[in-house]
């Protein structure tokens, strides 16, 4: 093996330039070309091959920052669709005129899935990210424990059985996936900010957080300790949260809650899935949990309630929502997501040289060790009908009747958090966002200097 592809794809995350970072460090000292493909599977549609050498001379291009968000090489959410035979060989042609012997891939199960058919003509792997934390297992056999339901006209729906009660932290497939750590950050900071807003105007704030299937970065915002936390693996029991936030707010005077965008309701709809319209990879857009439960929580509360306390006039101006959104998804990475995620790029390297095709390169911890990296063949993370999940939180991990975490919960999240914010991350907090040359020059993009790199397949 002389020369490998790396691409992007799927939504970004703080920690893709320290993935690539690492798997060109590697190949460095293996002597491995590298080239990075532009814009995710989107590049290898264009017959052109639009695509950038990430490491002339074994040496890694100075655009490739790892203290940088994003992704240098662009990412999309353009898949191909494994029925597409003519599409793949056509991909496989282009990727053999650029020499490419194996190629990786940096994403989520999406991301594994648009890249099981490109194994079939050449070898690949799977660098893990996603924000989300839910590229994994509970446990190994989890897969088993998912029914299908066919639902006429070709579709079907899928349905999780009850599985075990109780789960060992060091039996977790894929601990935790580079990204996550820096959303939680973000996420916590934004708790814990709101909540003196809430606090002084005895208001109850609804703080939306991004996991539309799973609940992780709610889970992990507890460390901006939100009197309520709300997953989406736990359908909303109403009456009994809306009697948590009287206790609360009659005791404290205001009330923060946090809520995972894919909370459902006691139905098991999504809260914020009213409109039917869709983003680029199929989901659909979700209105907002958090509005939709404000509107709840104000009309079963009513404007008396909070007139009788003589805090607020109406229900409606004594209850507000507030998104964390995007600011999940960017910014640098904290020191836990840069080391681990050029750990798993260098792994992910390492499976390509050792010809391990349709394998992903994982984290795994156990009390005894730690964090170490290891591997596992892609089909063990699918179903008996080949897809892949979104892992969920397991029941053990959350306390539904206290909406809060439980022991096994905090359990979980220690090892991450205990040492994922480094010196240089403080540092570069006070020397770099206040530094007086911001508000004289520009923004200095790394697109300007990667498009003069651009090459094209003739």
């Amino acid at each position: 093996m002389k020369r490998i592809a790396i691409l992007t794809a799927g939504g970004d995350t703080p920690a893709l330039n320290a993935t690539i970072y690492g798997a060109v460090e590697r190949a460095n000292e293996l002597e491995l070309e590298v080239v990075g493909l532009l814009r995710g599977f989107d590049g290898m549609i264009n017959p052109r091959v639009p695509h950038v050498r990430l490491n002339p001379l074994y040496s890694a291009i100075p655009e490739l920052d790892p203290c940088v968000g994003g992704s240098i090489i662009g990412s999309s959410r353009t898949y191909i669709d494994p029925r597409e035979k003519e599409l793949l060989q056509a991909v496989a042609s282009r990727l053999s005129k650029l020499r490419i012997d194996g190629l990786i891939c940096i994403g989520g199960d999406g991301t594994i899935s648009g890249m099981q058919p490109l194994s079939d003509f050449f070898p690949c792997v799977l660098a893990p990210k996603t924000i989300d934390n839910d590229l994994g297992l509970n446990y190994i056999d989890e897969t088993q424990e998912w029914l299908r339901e066919e639902a006429g006209n070709g579709a079907c729906t899928y349905h999780k059985r009850a599985g075990r009660d109780a789960v060992d932290l060091d039996e977790i497939i894929n601990y935790v996936t580079p990204g996550y750590a820096t959303a939680v950050f973000v996420a916590a900071q934004g708790v814990e900010r709101i909540r003196t807003t809430a606090e002084s105007h005895c208001r109850i704030a609804l703080i939306e957080v991004m996991g539309r299937d799973s609940g992780y970065i709610a889970l992990g915002a507890g460390y901006g300790q939100p009197d309520i936390t709300l997953i989406p693996e736990c359908p909303l029991a109403f009456d009994r949260l809306v009697e948590r936030v009287r206790e609360l707010y009659e005791f404290q005077k205001h009330v923060v809650i946090v809520v995972g965008e894919g909370v459902l309701d006691e139905n098991g709809q999504q809260l914020g899935a009213a409109s039917k319209s869709y983003d680029p990879a199929g989901n659909i857009l979700l209105s907002g949990a958090a509005e939709h439960l404000a509107e709840m929580l104000a009309e079963r509360l009513g404007d008396e309630y909070f007139q009788k306390l003589g805090l607020h006039d109406k229900a409606k101006s004594a209850i507000f929502t507030r998104k964390i959104g995007h600011t999940q998804r960017g910014g640098r990475p904290i020191l836990f997501d840069r080391f681990h995620a050029a750990q798993l790029g260098g792994k992910a390297v390492e499976l390509l040289v050792r010809e391990q095709n349709n394998h992903v390169s994982i984290l795994q911890w156990s009390e005894k060790l730690g964090f170490t990296l290891s591997e596992l063949a892609a089909s063990k993370l699918q179903d008996r009908w080949g897809k892949i999940h979104a892992r969920q939180v397991h029941p053990s991990l959350y306390d539904a009747k206290r909406f809060q975490l439980s022991q096994l919960g905090r359990d979980y999240l220690q090892p991450i958090f205990e040492k994922a914010i480094g010196r240089d991350d403080l540092e570069a907090m006070r020397t770099k966002l206040f530094n007086p040359g911001n508000l004289v020059t520009r923004y200095q993009s790394f697109n300007v200097e990667i498009q003069k790199r651009v090459q094209h397949l003739d």
